[in-house]
């Protein structure tokens, strides 16, 4: 009876096996399982890694954009009322399409104010795509320009601001003098897909 219920039990881990196995978007390798029966298990496609790797390296610098910003606090609000994780202005939110959510919403909820960040990246990369490619890699008016840093500084002061800094050379600063040129440089040196 033993050895019956040992070789159901084999016999279903390996159908789980298989099943992972014959998925397309996993590579496979040999294993060999305690009784000495060779199995398949699956493995990370090169797909699947470059995904996970972009997702860490996205991760690591909106953890260092929220540190800078909120010391990482979902629920802070500050003197000039910005809010959240990432210190969201009302008419940020408004303006990316969040104008149903209240304040109090947003503050208790961390998804959405993830996902805001995501569109507020992503809109600023649109806006800033002729800057990205022009300047990635040169120095302005001695600070070098990474697509990290622009978009960290457009975080800061606006898509405008950026584009006003690389034509003319204006530097401003926000309400706690913490200046578009030093976002641009402390958020230089993050790979990020965004």
């Amino acid at each position: 009876m033993k050895k019956t219920s040992k070789l159901v039990l084999l016999t279903s881990f390996i159908s789980i096996l298989s099943a992972f196995a014959a998925s397309p978007m996993m590579d496979t390798s040999k294993v060999i399982l305690a009784s000495g029966i060779k199995s398949k298990t699956p493995t990370l496609s090169t797909e699947e890694k470059i995904v996970a790797n972009f997702k860490k390296e996205n991760n690591i610098f909106l953890k260092a954009i929220a540190r800078r910003e909120s010391s990482n606090d979902y629920t802070i609000v500050n003197k000039w009322g910005y809010m959240g994780k990432y210190q969201f202005g009302r008419s940020t939110l408004d303006a990316l399409g969040y104008s149903h959510i209240t304040n109090e919403e947003f503050l208790s909820t961390p998804f959405i104010q993830e996902e805001a960040m995501m569109k507020l990246l992503q809109s600023n990369k649109y806006i800033l795509r002729r800057e990205i490619r022009r300047y990635s890699g040169t120095a302005v008016n001695g600070v070098y320009i990474t697509e990290s840093g622009l978009l960290a500084a457009a975080h800061l002061a606006g898509p405008g601001n950026v584009k006003m800094f690389l034509k003319d050379n204006i530097n401003v600063r926000d309400g706690f003098g913490t200046s578009l040129v030093n976002y641009l440089d402390y958020f230089s040196n993050y790979k990020i897909t965004i």
